[in-house]
């Protein structure tokens, strides 16, 4: 059986380097902001939530916390392992290779989606909202926390470093599928200098990782983000 799930879309970051993403989830968002407007749009107090793209299972511990039962789907299977073992003994946390167009839960069980920088860019995705429309039961919503490569440094040094990337075509393309939006003014806060710029390396081609580097003093970077929903 291949380690990767039929379908998947590679995700070079976490996929190569899952050491130095994981110094990436802790530093981002220490403000707890993304949660917070998820939350108050649909809260996950005795929900089922699913994760998806959930890579080491780096967010499924505090789900757990908060929500009755949740799974993580994870196409890399050597992720999925991570995940596992981060889980280990949480009551009503299940991990699961599989992708976001082919999601291994029945129809109307969810009441919470998250996809964290995962799958959902827009154009193409179509089969995984297919399947959001299956498994997200009334009363439900999915929410989707992106780059927003329209603000600051980090979107400009994202777009030098995916040229094909047009965040007028991505906007067009949510707001014709009836997803809401909400700038998200999120940062990234480390505590080591060293780690900073191995994250901005595994995010942007060598170059503009580099000018990334210089033009970042100290420990902290903006780093804007936009939530899109849609309540079902």
């Amino acid at each position: 059986m291949s380690r990767i799930a039929h379908g998947a879309i590679p995700s070079p970051n976490i996929w190569n380097t899952p050491q130095v993403y994981e110094l990436e989830n802790r530093a981002v968002d220490p403000d707890g902001a993304a949660d917070a407007a998820m939350r108050e749009i649909r809260p996950r107090d005795g929900a089922v939530v699913l994760d998806i793209g959930c890579g080491t299972g780096y967010h499924l511990p505090a789900l757990a916390a908060e929500a009755a039962r949740v799974i993580g789907v994870e196409p890399h299977g050597d992720l999925v392992k991570l995940a596992l073992r981060r889980c280990a003994g949480l009551p009503g946390v299940e991990v699961h290779r599989a992708t976001a167009q082919s999601l291994p839960v029945p129809d109307a069980s969810v009441d919470v989606v998250i996809a964290r920088w995962a799958y959902f860019f827009g154009p193409g995705c179509e089969p995984g909202l297919r399947e959001l429309d299956r498994v997200v039961r009334r009363g439900g919503a999915a929410f989707v926390v992106d780059l927003d490569a329209t603000r600051g440094d980090f979107g400009r040094w994202f777009q030098r470093t995916v040229p094909s990337y047009s965040p007028t075509a991505v906007e067009t393309f949510w707001t014709r599928q009836g997803w809401l939006r909400r700038p998200l003014d999120l940062r990234m806060s480390f505590e080591r200098r060293a780690d900073l710029e191995a994250v901005l390396r595994i995010e942007f081609t060598p170059e503009v990782a580099a000018e990334a580097i210089r033009e970042t003093p100290g420990l902290e970077l903006a780093y804007p983000n936009v939530l899109r929903w849609r309540t079902y």
